[in-house]
């Protein structure tokens, strides 16, 4: 059975002060329409690689990993970002920016490879992975997304 979970999508921008309070029954300004999407849990791991790091998002579900894997087809193209929350509050947020991204397709998921040529950049790229890892370790959950589209989120 799918482990999937439903959260609701806010597009960019769209908290101003009349609306911050949205979840106290405040409504967004913005478009109508459906704002609930069903992303696929999985098993998110970090991994360090020459030149930078990899992201592993695995699922035991087929269904999960079907959509995981549509999801990664769809908007891969876009910039890619982790975010770990803890208790529902974001903690620590990751734009890969400065390297250069490739997701793969696997049996189980995804790997996402994200590295660059540069030193400097290798290194910060290598320190957000202890990071991400350190979050997961403490049990935050981690959202993985490409342009602004959640992909993912695992533990």
């Amino acid at each position: 059975m799918s482990q999937a979970v439903m959260f609701e999508r806010f597009p960019a921008g769209c908290f101003t002060p009349q609306t911050r309070e949205t979840f106290s029954g405040v409504t967004p300004q913005y478009a109508p329409g459906n704002r609930m999407v069903m992303m696929p849990r999985c098993v998110v791991r970090f991994e360090k690689c020459e030149g930078g790091f990899k992201i592993h998002c695995c699922c035991e579900d087929q269904a999960d990993c079907a959509t995981l894997q549509e999801l990664c087809n769809l908007s891969s193209d876009g910039l890619c970002s982790c975010c770990c929350t803890k208790n529902g509050i974001p903690c620590c947020q990751v734009f890969l920016c400065w390297g250069t991204v490739k997701c793969e397709l696997t049996k189980d998921g995804c790997c996402i490879t994200c590295t660059s040529g540069d030193k400097g950049c290798c290194d910060m790229l290598q320190a957000c992975c202890d990071c991400l890892d350190r979050c997961l370790q403490q049990g935050c959950c981690c959202y993985v997304a490409f342009g602004g589209t959640t992909i993912c989120c695992g533990k």
